[in-house]
């Protein structure tokens, strides 16, 4: 395979251009930082320029911008496929707490550090390369290939719905695949097949027009932070059970096959718990941890302010509390269903002597959830066993990415993971790093999923 001559002898220079990518602080929930956005999605532009892609644009939108590009000449018989990825990274504060500068990328052990090695420039670099030694080796690629790169994912992707919708047609494939994302380990592939939705919220009780003496007033009016306590009390159970009419009417309940999938993935409790710290195991009754976490919907308070947060003792009967609540849903959950049955109930358990002002929030996501048999999904299971010597674990996660459900609402295509980061590689922490045998194993990985497509 010359493609894989060519990964080979021109790996030392990948390596180098990675760094050159990560170099640039492309933070894109820091308005000073947007001029660098800008210009790690000129330098996404040029290096898919560079590696034969055509039709290569920069295009604007509201926030942050978008990197389109194609290479559409294999012909009407062969698959159109379409790879996702972003450019944009986390904040990388605290500075103190990173071994090397964040934005001053060094490779030790084997490894790449710095801010978004591995979340999401290692990953979306892969296919690009990728891309670069078919073209350079054999002159053609054995599919049709588009690429969308966004600017904007670390912070919900507020842009891509609208701009999905408007680019249908440059971003329109047969299948899709995201180039972020991770494997279960380096020795062990996955194919996550789903994702949890987002829904948010913020619950304002209000008393007195200001804080009052607790002495003088305590007893003759309403408590807004006793208030809150007793609402957000009534939205569970002490078992973990969500008590809110009508939370679970539209889950899909587990199949006894994806009962067993997921209970193939080892989980093992006392390693949990030392990574947590928990003192123990909680949760929904009736289901498994594992289940829990990846295929049960959760309500979690998030934030809760009132009162006087100082040191000591301050008598205050405070004027306000407020309580933030997001909850992970899966399918066939609505977000904007759960979100009124959420008001319909803080509104019902509001007690006396208060008002309350219940608040939609703006992190919105719909559950995301690959049907089995999937064809991109079975066809990069092959590819995976085959790099690694192992049959795939079927999982899924408990996180939301909110782009993958814009692209099946907009392009009716489910999209597959395919990607080569690892959970434990510090990906919005401090110091973050990527596998270099991973990045050239992923590039690999591309070229034989391109072929078998």
């Amino acid at each position: 395979m010359a493609w894989k001559d060519y990964l080979d002898r021109e790996q030392d220079r990948f390596v180098s251009e990675l760094i050159e990518f990560v170099r640039i602080p492309s933070v894109s929930a820091k308005p000073e930082n947007a001029p660098d956005v800008r210009r790690a999605a000129s330098w996404v532009a040029q290096r898919l320029t560079a590696a034969g892609a055509e039709n290569v644009e920069i295009l604007p939108t509201a926030g942050h911008p978008v990197v389109l590009a194609d290479w559409l000449h294999a012909g009407p018989d062969r698959p159109t496929v379409l790879v996702y990825g972003h450019f944009d990274v986390q904040p990388a504060e605290p500075f103190e707490l990173w071994s090397s500068p964040p934005f001053d990328p060094e490779v030790r052990d084997g490894k790449l550090w710095g801010r978004g090695a591995t979340d999401d420039k290692g990953g979306m670099f892969i296919p690009i390369v990728a891309v670069e030694a078919m073209l350079k080796t054999g002159g053609r690629l054995p599919v049709n290939l588009r690429f969308f790169f966004e600017g904007q994912e670390e912070i919900g992707s507020p842009d891509m719905p609208e701009f999905v919708a408007a680019n249908a047609h440059r971003l329109a494939a047969d299948m899709i695949f995201s180039a972020d994302g991770s494997q279960w380990a380096p020795d062990q592939p996955q194919i996550v097949e789903g994702l949890r939705g987002l829904a948010s919220c913020e619950i304002v009780v209000r008393g007195a027009r200001s804080d009052q003496h607790s002495g003088l007033h305590g007893g003759g009016i309403a408590n807004p932070a006793m208030a809150l306590a007793q609402i957000l009390a009534s939205m569970k159970a002490a078992d973990g059970t969500v008590t809110v009419d009508g939370f679970y009417d539209d889950v899909r309940p587990l199949t006894e096959a994806e009962r067993a999938a997921i209970a193939e993935v080892p989980f093992d409790p006392a390693s949990y718990l030392a990574e947590t710290g928990a003192p123990a195991e909680f949760g929904e009754p009736g289901y498994t941890t594992r289940e829990r976490l990846w295929a049960r919907p959760t309500l979690e308070v998030n934030g809760l302010t009132s009162g006087w947060q100082g040191e000591g003792t301050k008598t205050v009967l405070p004027a306000e509390a407020r309580a933030k609540i997001t909850c992970r849903l899966v399918a066939d959950q609505s977000p904007e269903r759960i979100v009124e049955v959420l008001r319909a109930h803080v509104e019902r358990h509001c007690p006396e002597g208060v008002v309350v002002d219940f608040q939609p929030g703006p992190a919105r996501g719909n559950p995301f959830l690959v049907p089995r048999g999937h064809n991109s999904s079975v066809i990069a299971a092959q590819v995976l066993e085959e790099i690694y010597g192992k049959r795939p674990y079927r999982t899924r996660a408990g996180g939301s990415i909110p782009v993958m459900t814009t692209l099946l609402e907009h392009l009716g295509v489910h999209a597959t993971m395919f990607a080569f980061g690892h959970d434990d590689e510090n990906m919005h922490a401090p110091d973050e790093f990527f596998r270099l045998d991973t990045f050239r194993r992923g590039q690999e990985a591309y070229c034989r999923l391109f072929e078998s497509l």
